[in-house]
């Protein structure tokens, strides 16, 4: 209870004072971009339970010749790689941290393709709300592999305490501020999750 309330508490907080910054990169994001502004996709929460995130746009639509989408690093603006680098896309998940479907601190929510492929260890990340930002992520975000990943969630789970949300929390405003680990080398934020990286 005392972690809800605290994620209700500061995530309506840093909405009020971050508003000015919200209506900023939704101007420049539908300047370049146009329409949607919002990036929202289907995530699974606590006990698996799909939701919707919601981030700003950091990519363009462009399609092959046969209507495909290109490749993720080939859709990647400058501007998208900045609000990203900064973590500026992810200001409207704080919205789904009212709604109580997601926490400041915690796994970040994986694609629903990976669900049939955890392992029963890896499916514990599941137990808890997943987090704008999390142990994983001030320990090397994107950068790590996926099996420190997970082994950096379930630690997380298995010590999780106020006091280790307020110390994440402040190790995510110094990653941000040295953008360290926004994304692993040859690809424009991480690979692919197959069951074995």
């Amino acid at each position: 209870m005392l972690k809800r309330t605290l994620d209700f508490s500061l995530a309506a907080i840093l909405l009020a004072a971050m508003s000015p910054v919200l209506l900023l990169v939704a101007l420049v994001v539908i300047i370049k971009f146009r329409r949607p502004i919002l990036f929202s996709q289907a995530r699974p929460g606590l006990h698996e339970r799909i939701f919707r995130i919601h981030k700003f746009r950091t990519m363009h639509d462009t399609r092959d010749l046969d209507g495909h989408l290109l490749p993720d690093a080939m859709r990647m603006s400058a501007l998208g790689q900045f609000l990203r680098s900064t973590s500026l896309d992810e200001l409207p998940a704080l919205w789904n941290v009212l709604k109580g479907e997601m926490s400041l601190v915690g796994p970040r929510p994986l694609l629903i393709d990976y669900l049939p492929i955890y392992s029963a260890a890896q499916r514990r990340r599941h137990t808890v709300r997943p987090g704008i930002t999390g142990w994983a992520q001030v320990n090397g975000r994107n950068a790590i592999s996926w099996r420190l990943k997970f082994e950096l969630d379930i630690w997380y789970i298995e010590h999780q305490s106020v006091w280790l949300d307020i110390r994440i929390l402040f190790k995510t405003l110094m990653c941000v501020f040295k953008r360290v680990g926004i994304s692993k080398t040859g690809h424009s934020t991480t690979d692919y999750f197959n069951g074995l990286n």
